[in-house]
């Protein structure tokens, strides 16, 4: 058998402010650092240990590993960062709550971006400073693969190569892999581990901080799931 864990970030301050995030670099809040605490302190009682972690380029993900890697003595173990592990980008909608997003760009093209798994949220402009290809962080990237938004079906089709070229081979050499990332790309990698619907999929209530333990077989199909508290 061999174990994966998977993890939202703790609780980022515009995830407490209840405004979509994006890949804006909201910092954690005091509660998602105690999320990120609890998580490390759980994974260290219940004996898991890990060989390698990944995580996206933003901040609320990239201080959750870290915190959790330092509350379970872990602190030098290695950390890839990919862009493709990034939250879904919401957009036009990036930075708004959902009551302002509503205001200026309508109800259903707000509902729908967040029901459907193929609805996108409006576009930025190319021009926007809040578009990844303008951004020094990414400068590196062709600008013709980062998003202006993107719907879930996108997300997956970003996340699903860096899935199956990168993580999976470290898992089938046996590394014990943790994945802390955003909600939307962890729906995609459930969908990819679990083999569900887009449906089931949009349903999956993903909350920050809670480890989630994957038991898979030799065929790195999952026997086991569950969330450590």
């Amino acid at each position: 058998m061999t174990q994966l864990v998977l993890m939202r970030h703790g609780q980022s301050i515009w995830n407490r402010e209840g405004r979509f995030t994006s890949w804006s670099d909201s910092a954690l809040s005091s509660q998602g650092k105690q999320e990120s605490e609890r998580a490390g302190r759980l994974l260290r009682q219940t004996g898991h240990a890990f060989d390698l972690c990944f995580t996206s380029e933003l901040k609320r993900a990239s201080d959750t590993v870290r915190i959790v890697l330092t509350v379970m003595g872990l602190a030098q173990l290695p950390i890839q960062q990919s862009w493709r592990l990034n939250e879904r980008h919401f957009g036009a909608m990036e930075g708004y709550s959902r009551l302002g997003a509503i205001g200026q760009f309508g109800l259903w093209p707000v509902l729908s971006c967040q029901l459907k798994f193929t609805a996108a949220p409006p576009p930025l402009d190319p021009g926007d400073a809040r578009f990844p290809g303008n951004q020094p962080h990414y400068l590196t990237i062709n600008k013709k693969e980062l998003p202006l938004a993107e719907s879930v079906q996108q997300t997956l089709l970003r996340v699903q190569p860096y899935w199956h070229e990168t993580i999976l081979p470290q898992i089938r050499c046996g590394k014990r892999v943790l994945i802390v990332s955003h909600k939307n790309t962890l729906r995609a990698l459930r969908l990819l581990l679990d083999g569900l619907s887009a449906a089931q999929a949009m349903r999956l209530t993903i909350a920050t901080g809670q480890p989630l333990v994957y038991e898979l077989d030799d065929k790195l199909n999952p026997v086991q799931r569950s969330y450590l508290d």
